[in-house]
């Protein structure tokens, strides 16, 4: 055997007993005819101890080891004199007497610690090197404990893991698809799923019941912090329920996580909110309701002043920050300067102060007199001490850039605590959300999402009115996974097909196997999928989900580790029957 024991595993009980570890060189302390040498594997530390005086071939080899030489030891495990209070195997170390080297390593490209000195870039190249972190492995562990869990709870709720297939048909109604040519097939592709929506769909048509996989997505979108080419989702389906029956099984599953992983509880139910009420108060349909300082909208009272930016306005609202009137010029211009930023867009600012002795200062005082001012102040209950920010525009947009301001105070007040969580349900999502550019309605969440029953009317004269049975579970700000109630009558599929857009030939193209399905007793369904990735993120008080991911991909979408994407062999190519265009650039 290569190891009795691991790195991480002995203590004062073993002292006396003979050990062979084996792992990687983490340090090596040389301090006269003394060398300490400190021993890594995936489960802890161990400090070895080589005596010149004792054994100098052993000392004289130990003195060429280097950082992540792979070597085993054998020795007798002693009580160590300076106790390590800081490692768990601290109060003990292995007194030398058999050393190999099992493999030498050249100096690695940065420090394999905590606190590396390795940037993003040569990390991500050598992440190899970087899973052997304990922060980075930590991600891991917690990422396989959290899936394991949910396996367990869900087996415990009678849902069954069936695999679905990877290589499907581009069904493009979303974001785009990742294709990949078919060689038997030749001129035609396959896509990669960005979810198993259909097949989990026909698999309660079969009768499965309850289904449920840990599932590889795959989506050709923009990245950000929370989004990855390849991400992992917790796809959960089930038949014979109505919203109130998945919102009660997954807030359950919810419930549990939380005790397992962070030892909460929640006793009370999480709270739902609607998209409309979401919009309206937070500017958002993933709102972080860790803190208050809701929207509120002030058109009727500030207009009339003539002040042409808010009299011009459709919409004027604002936020009320406690305790913040004391704010310098320059953090106010700073926060102007934020909402300008072309990422959310505003044109600018005003803001009112409300002082302790109980008067008003404003950006907008020629306009707005004094009694004016407490008017406005007091549409927020502001205090002495609060400062208000206003933003005006068009609604959408100035509810956007208002929440992003309302997050940049509440973090700067330290209100986005990663320790506290906030979870909550959103319901009652617009079926429909309309598309400026294309002039056309598109489905908010996909084609399959059920509308309101009550609604129903409302597609033949009001489709931006209807609601969908659909919901998301929110918390601190991050959407963890979201779902719906889907349409299983053939009949009102067809009808959101038509008010989607599509024609019956091309309905029938794309999912014609589906509607097929629906003719054969096609059980009421919904379910719901959780992002895993977002989900351990949350739980490990992660900035972005890259960190909890074994081989992620850049900013860029690349695997800058295998350099891919990369350009094809031209024999490759040919097999395909593929010919690659010349770049160009816009306007050619």
């Amino acid at each position: 055997m290569f190891r009795t024991h691991t790195c991480g595993e002995l203590r004062q009980t073993n002292v006396g007993q003979q050990t062979t570890l084996a792992g990687w060189v983490q340090r090596i302390r040389r301090m006269g005819g003394m060398t300490f040498v400190d021993i890594r594997d995936r489960y802890g530390l161990t400090q070895l101890v080589l005596n010149q005086d004792v054994n100098a071939e052993l000392f004289d080899k130990a003195n060429k080891l280097g950082r992540e030489f792979v070597i085993q030891v054998t020795g007798d495990v002693a009580l160590r004199s300076n106790i390590n209070p800081n490692m768990e195997t601290g109060d003990i170390e292995i007194l030398v007497f058999d050393l190999k080297i099992l493999n030498e390593s050249k100096t690695p490209p940065f420090t394999i610690e905590d606190n590396t000195d390795g940037g993003d870039d040569i990390r991500m190249k050598y992440r190899y090197l970087d899973l052997r972190r304990n922060s980075v492995r930590s991600n891991l562990e917690l990422r396989h404990a959290i899936a394991f869990e949910t396996r367990r709870y869900l087996d415990k709720m009678s849902f069954l893991e069936v695999e679905t297939p990877v290589l499907i048909g581009s069904t493009p109604e979303g974001a785009r698809d990742f294709v990949v040519p078919s060689r038997m097939n030749l001129g035609q592709f396959y896509a990669l799923p960005q979810s198993p929506q259909l097949f989990k769909q026909l698999l309660m048509v079969s009768g499965f019941d309850r289904y449920f996989q840990i599932v590889k997505c795959f989506r050709d979108e923009d990245l950000r912090a929370d989004r990855q080419p390849e991400f992992t989702q917790i796809d959960c389906e089930m038949a014979f329920v109505d919203q109130e029956d998945v919102l009660n099984i997954f807030e359950g599953m919810m419930k549990h996580l939380f005790k397992f992983v962070k030892n909460i509880e929640f006793a009370d139910a999480f709270p739902r909110m609607t998209w409309a009420d979401g919009m309206k108060y937070y500017g958002s349909d993933k709102p972080d309701i860790r803190f208050e300082m809701k929207f509120v909208e002030v058109k009727e009272v500030v207009s009339g002043h003539n002040f042409v930016v808010f009299d011009s306005s459709p919409y004027v609202a604002g936020i009320c920050a406690t305790g913040c009137a004391g704010y310098t010029r320059k953090q106010l211009d700073e926060l102007t300067d934020f909402v300008k930023r072309p990422q959310i867009g505003a044109k600018g600012l005003v803001y009112i102060r409300c002082e302790a002795d109980g008067t008003f200062k404003s950006s907008v005082d020629k306009f707005y007199a004094p009694e004016d001012l407490k008017l406005i102040a007091a549409q927020f209950n502001a205090q002495p001490g609060d400062l208000i920010l206003l933003m005006s525009g068009e609604m959408r947009k100035t509810q956007k850039a208002l929440c992003e301001l309302r997050l940049e105070i509440g973090a700067r007040l330290g209100l986005r605590d990663k320790n506290v969580f906030a979870p909550l349900w959103i319901i009652d999502f617009p079926l429909f959300e309309y598309d400026e550019e294309t002039d056309r309605y598109y489905a908010m969440h996909h084609p399959f999402t059920s509308p309101m029953l009550e609604d129903l009317p409302l597609l033949k004269t009001n489709k931006g009115a209807v609601r969908s049975n659909a919901y998301d579970m929110v918390v601190n700000g991050v959407e963890l996974g979201g779902g719906s109630i889907r349409i299983h009558d053939r009949a009102v599929q067809q009808e959101m097909f038509h008010h989607l857009g599509f024609t019956p030939e091309k309905a029938e193209a794309q999912f014609g196997f589906l509607m097929s399905a629906f003719q054969y007793g096609a059980p009421p369904h919904g379910g719901l999928a959780f992002g895993l990735d977002r989900l351990v993120s949350l739980f490990a008080g992660l900035d972005s989900i890259r960190d909890c991911i074994a081989f992620p991909k850049n900013n860029s979408g690349r695997d800058v580790m295998m350099d891919a994407p990369a350009v094809l062999d031209q024999s490759q190519l040919d097999e395909l029957n593929l010919e690659i265009k010349p770049l160009t650039t816009k306007g050619e």
